[in-house]
């Protein structure tokens, strides 16, 4: 015998005697869709008060039971309960309600919920403070004279380590004409190109740190040590503050302006380049000026940034 799945519900609330069954703990089993009311049989909206029930007979319980409501039957309680009766017969109504198992201690009241409800925005606004608490400012120290005089002085020799570079320009691969894709000489051509630029940057880096005061002093594995630890991360610096936004491109020796494609055909991979532009495109947007890339420049490698240190504690 096949039984439905609201007959199914309605029997795991009621007994064979009409006593209503306690319910487990826990979630309540999940709806169907098709769910009947356990009262009067009209659709289901869910588990109220233990029983599956519809709206109707949820509101009349819980009305019932918070003005302790005693009612009348004209048929001296005999009425049966469906979805026309429920409106003739309030004694047998809530009659029904019980015996479908119904429980009055989960009727909270109007005072219990205002309680419940002024908790749940107690909670929610502790949350909300928490969050917006605002973290407090650094101060700024305001740098000393001659540490104003070190920048300048840096700032200074980089510009000039520049100027070198741009003497040296006709000396690179001309960057090549042809748009053949498949053509192996103009793509050895275009990795010749970024390979000598990318050889004067690393020449204009090693210039700027032999103009660095005690930098010449050091050792020469101590200098060697200090360059191959910042040498790629100064690149991509220089290579940031090169960046033009309005066209998506990377200038070198001013007139050599390269996007993302230009990139690619050069033979780099996009794994590389759109970490390249994304770089460089976030340190744009904070607006640096010169001296505060050239700083950067200097505090890049732990051994960098002791150096740094240690010339402006002389």
């Amino acid at each position: 015998m096949h039984t439905s799945a609201p007959s199914m519900l309605k029997m795991f609330y009621i007994s064979t005697e009409g006593q209503p069954v306690k319910r487990k703990k826990g979630p309540a089993p999940k709806m169907l869709g098709n769910e009947v009311c356990s009262v009067c049989g009209d659709k289901a909206s869910g588990f109220h008060y233990n029983v599956l029930s519809c709206e109707g007979c949820k509101g009349f319980f819980r009305r019932s039971v918070i003005k302790s409501a005693q009612y009348s039957c004209k048929n001296n309680g005999r009425c049966e309960m469906d979805m026309y009766m429920r409106r003739k017969c309030q004694q047998c109504r809530l009659r029904k309600c019980r015996e479908a198992g119904m429980l009055e201690q989960c009727v909270l009241s109007e005072e219990q919920i205002r309680g419940k409800k002024m908790k749940k925005n107690e909670e929610e606004t502790a949350r909300t403070s928490a969050v917006v608490t605002p973290t407090p400012v650094p101060e700024v120290v305001p740098l000393e004279p001659e540490q104003l005089e070190m920048i300048e002085k840096l700032v200074a020799m980089q510009k000039q380590c520049n100027k070198r570079s741009f003497i040296d320009r006709p000396k690179v691969t001309p960057w090549p004409q042809s748009q053949d894709p498949q053509n192996r000489e103009v793509r050895q051509q275009r990795f010749a190109h970024f390979t000598e630029l990318a050889i004067m940057s690393v020449q204009e880096i090693v210039d700027f740190a032999k103009q660095l005061p005690g930098f010449l002093e050091l050792t020469r594995e101590d200098q060697i040590a200090l360059l191959k630890t910042s040498t790629i991360e100064i690149m991509l610096l220089e290579t940031s503050r090169r960046y033009n936004p309005a066209i998506e491109s990377i200038t070198f020796l001013k007139d050599f302006s390269y996007n993302k494609e230009d990139f690619a055909k050069a033979g780099l991979q996009l794994e590389f380049i759109n970490p390249i532009f994304e770089f460089s495109k976030g340190m744009n947007d904070l607006h640096l000026d010169e001296a505060e890339v050239c700083s950067e420049n200097m505090k890049l490698s732990k051994g960098g940034c002791r150096y740094f240190e240690r010339l402006f504690s002389k």
